[in-house]
């Protein structure tokens, strides 16, 4: 048998329980849930940052944002960093389709031969040698089918294309040329990735009719909203005005829903042509996510916090000769990818990625036992806005600095493979849950005497790591807790 292909689905902003096989089948996932019942699903899968580019990074290179250097987005990828397909043979013909907030989106790079992108919003973030009046792919297909951007700059922004007809949608562009590789490289080995931006916001899409907002089901831990980090208060204050009311969020919820429909009409597309193109048994498929949101839990939107609803997402992973159905509950790091996929492939593993292959837990051979790391370097908040929102709150007791310095707070978040969370900030905002018992942290233990030696233990934990993989943020030397020995 010839080398596997490699077909690398992954979308933008969804989390975990999306999916029938992490306990949501009130989303009509027909494609998805298919390809999980076929594959082997990571129940826990956790990624390295919870924000797109270092996370992209990730997926992409196997290293940790802080080793390749993408530890905030629209930080270009070094180009001496080798992503995956500039780790296998010559003889791989390799594509990215979709979204790649990797520095110059729309131009082949890092070992992709063609290159299909989706997105102009990063003009301004491209090489000195770029040409701004260069256009993205999907920006020609358009313009091809009658459309005119009406933007000032000349691009068709995420509001215009969010609001198209299906036939005309990012999914449905994306899905036409997948399929469109795969017929031409069927005699090929090839890997191809394919990034959805949806359902990243704006939450919206020519699927917002699909889900009755009335038959929403909020999160179960909608109404907790007792937060231990000022970071999340503050997040939280600034969601009060455009979700006000529980109606607001179930329009939300139910809009986002339909773009994760949406996504999963047009994978089926393209598993569709793998199959009839012969390719099913010669073909790994894998199915992620760059990393959640929070979509109403703790009566929070978006990412960039360290709950579980913003750093574990989906991943599916279907191998050749492999039954499905198997499920992994031990948690994993999106880290591990890479490794996994090049072990699988057949290709030797650089000693420099920092993961793990994972193919002892597909094949059944042996459990995952070990830590997850997950790193935040935070960002400044803007100084008027962090004084507006003071202004309106003297019950915090805050100043301008402490709100900055939460903002920008290195947090270090160790996830054990028995269940327990620890995020160790350098601001003393800790959190520290028994995901066991707690699974929608609802109850933050990292102020309880009793527990101060578990996150001394788990603080040395997570310097090990700091050692291991050259991480340089500065954490507490001893956490402690009043009252503890």
């Amino acid at each position: 048998m010839r080398q596997p292909n490699l077909l690398f689905l992954y979308t933008d902003e969804q989390r975990a329980d999306t999916l029938a096989a992490y306990g949501n089948t009130r989303i009509a996932m027909p494609n998805l849930n298919r390809l999980a019942a076929q594959a082997t699903v990571f129940e826990r899968t956790y990624v390295t940052q919870p924000v797109c580019t270092p996370s992209r990074s990730t997926l992409l290179t196997g290293l940790m944002p802080h080793t390749n250097g993408c530890v905030a987005n629209n930080v270009p990828l070094p180009a001496d960093v080798p992503c995956l397909p500039e780790l296998l043979p010559a003889d791989y013909v390799c594509a990215h389709h979709g979204k790649w907030h990797l520095g110059d989106e729309i131009y082949a790079q890092h070992g992709f031969g063609e290159w299909r992108a989706i997105e102009d919003m990063y003009i301004g973030y491209y090489s000195n040698s770029r040409d701004r009046n260069d256009r993205s792919h999907y920006h020609h297909w358009l313009v091809e089918h009658g459309y005119e951007p009406k933007s000032p700059n000349g691009v068709f922004n995420r509001n215009y294309c969010a609001a198209l007809p299906e036939a005309y949608s990012k999914p449905r562009y994306l899905a036409q040329e997948a399929s469109r590789f795969i017929r031409e490289n069927k005699d090929r080995p090839f890997a191809l990735y394919v990034n959805f931006l949806e359902p990243h916001m704006p939450f919206t899409s020519c699927r917002d009719g699909q889900y009755d907002p009335n038959a929403i089901t909020l999160p179960a831990n909608f109404e907790h909203a007792d937060y231990p980090t000022l970071r999340a208060r503050v997040t939280a204050d600034k969601l009060r005005r455009p979700y006000g009311s529980e109606a607001d969020w179930r329009a939300l919820i139910a809009r986002y829903w339909g773009m994760c429909s949406l996504v999963d009409t047009h994978v089926g597309q393209i598993l569709a042509t793998l199959s009839e193109c012969g390719l099913d048994e010669n073909t790994i498929v894998v199915f992620t996510s760059d990393h959640g949101d929070m979509m109403g839990s703790h009566k929070l939107l978006a990412k960039a916090l360290m709950y579980e609803e913003a750093v574990r997402v989906p991943f599916l992973i279907r191998v050749p000769g492999v039954s499905g159905g198997r499920q992994v509950a031990e948690p994993v790091s999106q880290l591990d990818i890479v490794p996994t996929l090049l072990d699988l492939m057949g290709v030797d593993i650089p000693d420099t990625l920092e993961g793990e292959s994972l193919r002892p837990a597909i094949e059944g051979t042996d459990r995952c036992k070990r830590d997850v790391v997950i790193e935040w370097y935070g960002h400044e908040g803007r100084p008027q806005e962090i004084g507006e929102l003071l202004a309106g709150r003297p019950e915090w007791n805050y100043t301008i600095e402490q709100v900055r310095a939460s903002f920008g707070d290195p947090i270090r978040t160790l996830i054990t493979a028995d269940g327990w969370k620890f995020c160790c900030s350098p601001m003393g905002e800790h959190m520290l849950y028994d995901l066991n018992a707690d699974p929608h942290e609802m109850n933050n233990l990292a102020a309880d005497p009793a527990q101060a030696d578990r996150m001394n233990r788990m603080l040395d934990r997570i310097r090990q790591w700091q050692a291991r993989t050259g991480d340089q943020a500065e954490l507490p030397a001893r956490i402690d807790v009043a009252g503890s020995a």
